[in-house]
């Protein structure tokens, strides 16, 4: 900048997903800290200079998981954490919503949501968000299996001749099957091309242009994940934690209880609490929630999936 304007201290990166790094680097040549939107980058060795980049210029990099500030995820990862449910065996979970055709052409600028090579597809818009919250409540993953669902947008392309947006177009849904490195196994089902209620968007309420599916008494019971653990499960984002009463020896034969967690009573929607927790990462007053190197963690598992759906056995180790 010229003398007589002010370096600003820190800068948000929400750009189309295949400009990230770009973007960012010029920020952190700069000697400003940034915070960039998911994913970090479209492929990890951008992504792994980025964050070398921050690092020889001393500026802090934060990836925008915004769901680590949710309370139900701040309310779920503490339950875990303190072994409410007991050992954690085994997780499902679900994102799965319908995603009409302006949504990726309503615009101009919009037309990369629709572009495998420019970042696009339910993988690096959607998924990526999940591969951090499941990493961040249950620690890495190190083997997946995915099996691609049938295309139906990239069907209608090629019918209606546009073959080269055919040929570019990204995976619309999978379903996985997980391995973390603490032995955890799960499922998942993942799809932008179906009518469901069952995703993140639409259980938690947290974005106010999607609207939250609820029951008539106006609390939130959509079924995303469900967490098997050796004394209990937990459902989220209801928060329903099922297990035996004390003194009651564990068995399908006995009578379990049902109970419901508490969630803090922050009223900042998740994107405000990250943004007071960057301005305070910047203040050296707190480290980073979820740094460049965790949010590559995501990428990691994402483009693991898209070679998972390449490969004949459909597995790829980490």
């Amino acid at each position: 900048p010229s003398s007589n304007v002010a370096k600003p201290d820190g800068a948000i990166v929400c750009t189309p997903n295949h400009t990230h790094v770009p973007v960012a680097s010029q920020l952190v040549s700069a000697g400003i800290h940034v915070l960039v939107e998911k994913p970090i980058s479209d492929n990890e060795s951008s992504g792994q200079e980025l964050i070398e980049l921050a690092r020889l210029h001393g500026v802090h990099l934060l990836v925008g998981h915004h769901r680590r500030f949710n309370p139900y995820v701040i309310a779920a990862k503490k339950a875990i954490d303190d072994g409410v449910i007991g050992d954690v065996i085994a997780v499902s979970a679900l994102w799965s919503a319908f995603k009409p055709d302006p949504y990726f052409d309503a615009d101009p600028a919009l037309v990369w949501r629709k572009s495998r090579s420019r970042g696009g597809g339910v993988t690096l818009i959607n998924f990526v968000h999940e591969a951090d919250c499941m990493q961040h409540l249950l620690g890495p993953i190190t083997q997946i299996q995915a099996v691609e669902t049938i295309r139906q947008r990239t069907q209608r392309w090629r019918e209606a001749g546009n073959t080269v947006e055919a040929d570019d177009a990204p995976e619309e849904g999978f379903a996985l099957t997980l391995k973390f490195a603490s032995g955890v196994v799960g499922t998942y089902v993942v799809s932008d091309a179906v009518v469901s209620p069952h995703n993140f968007e639409m259980g938690t309420a947290e974005n106010p242009e999607i609207p939250a599916v609820r029951l008539d008494g106006g609390q939130e019971e959509i079924d995303i994940y469900r967490f098997f653990g050796t004394n209990g499960t937990l459902s989220f984002p209801d928060l329903t934690l099922t297990k035996y009463p004390s003194g009651v020896s564990k068995s399908w034969n006995s009578k379990m209880e049902r109970s419901k967690l508490a969630i803090d009573q922050d009223p900042r929607v998740p994107f405000e609490r990250q943004l007071d927790h960057f301005v305070k990462v910047i203040k050296e007053l707190e480290k980073p929630s979820c740094s460049g190197q965790e949010g590559l963690g995501a990428v990691r598992i994402c483009n693991a999936i898209r070679e998972a759906l390449q490969r004949q056995d459909g597995t790829v180790h980490l």
